[in-house]
This record gives structure tokens, C-alpha cells and sequence, in this order.
């Protein structure tokens, strides 16, 4: 029954890391520009762009909380794993990265979604910084992705390594 719960527990952790990174990468990548290449106005690309974030933003929420609740109970699973924010072997100090990349991101994506829309700035600037924000955290997610690689790869060493 033990593989049975990790094997559902990693792949929720997978699910929601591919809706919440995997969206991101698809808003940046694809949607955005396909949106400037086809809309001419704007304010209709802005339109557009406010109602997949709505959208998006319900699902990015659930990953977050997700992504901990699935993340706190992977985290007994390794035996080399010596707490959050531990730097005492080489899994610990690239899960406490992954950690730091992920926090970061969390604040960048309520800040992009609450904070951004509270500020005081022309609607034109605060597209712009939205789209930065947008394009920062697809590259930490990015990031994010690499450091579960090494991760993984500290928890189940190539043979013969």
C-alpha cells in the first residue's frame, strides 16, 4: 500500500508542478505572442490576457497548495533528507534551492494576481511589469525544474555512480 500512496502522491506533485510551471510556460511561449500577432488593439490583448490570468490564477492556487501538501509527505520518502532549509549533504542543499526558487515564485504569483492590481500604476505599466513578472517566473520555473532534477538525482544515484 506504501507504493501504491507514493506513486499517487508523486504524481499529484507532478500534476500540479505541470499545470502551475506548464502554464506558465504556455502564457509566455505561445499564448502571449500568438495574442500580439493576431489582436491588433491593446486593450483587447489586455482584455484577454486578464481573463485567462482570472482563470489561470484558480488553478495556479490550487498547485501551490498542492504542490505542499504533496511535498511535505514526499519528503520522508529520502533518507537523506534532513529537514527544510538543511545544507548538510548535496540533496539537502538542491531541495533547500528548489525551496527558495519556489517561495520566490509564490510571491511573484500573488503579487502579479493581488498585489499588482492594487498599485497605483498606469494600466500600460502595469501590463508591462505584469509581463516581466510573467517571463520571471516561467524562468524560475525553469530553474525550479533543473533543481528537481538534481534532486532526483541525489536521491537515486545512476548505477554503477
Amino acid at each position: 500500500m506504501n507504493t501504491v500512496v507514493f506513486v499517487l502522491v508523486t504524481f499529484l506533485h507532478n500534476l500540479f508542478t505541470a499545470i502551475w510551471i506548464g502554464g506558465l510556460m504556455v502564457a509566455a511561449l505561445s499564448f502571449l505572442p500568438a495574442l500580439k500577432e493576431t489582436l491588433d488593439e491593446a486593450p483587447k490583448i489586455q482584455r484577454v490576457m486578464t481573463a485567462f490570468q482570472r482563470r489561470q490564477s484558480l488553478w495556479v492556487y490550487i498547485s501551490i497548495v498542492g504542490l505542499i501538501v504533496t511535498g511535505v509527505l514526499m519528503t520522508n520518502r529520502s533518507p537523506k533528507f534532513d529537514g527544510f532549509f538543511a545544507f548538510s549533504n548535496g540533496y539537502s542543499v538542491a531541495l533547500s534551492i528548489k525551496h527558495v526558487l519556489v517561495l520566490i515564485m509564490v510571491a511573484i504569483a500573488l503579487f502579479r494576481t493581488i498585489g499588482l492590481t492594487r498599485t497605483r500604476l498606469a494600466a500600460a505599466k502595469r501590463e508591462r511589469v505584469s509581463l516581466q513578472l510573467l517571463l520571471a517566473n516561467a524562468s524560475l520555473g525553469v530553474l525550479v525544474l533543473l533543481t528537481t532534477a538534481i534532486v532526483t538525482s541525489f536521491a537515486r544515484p545512476l548505477a554503477g555512480g
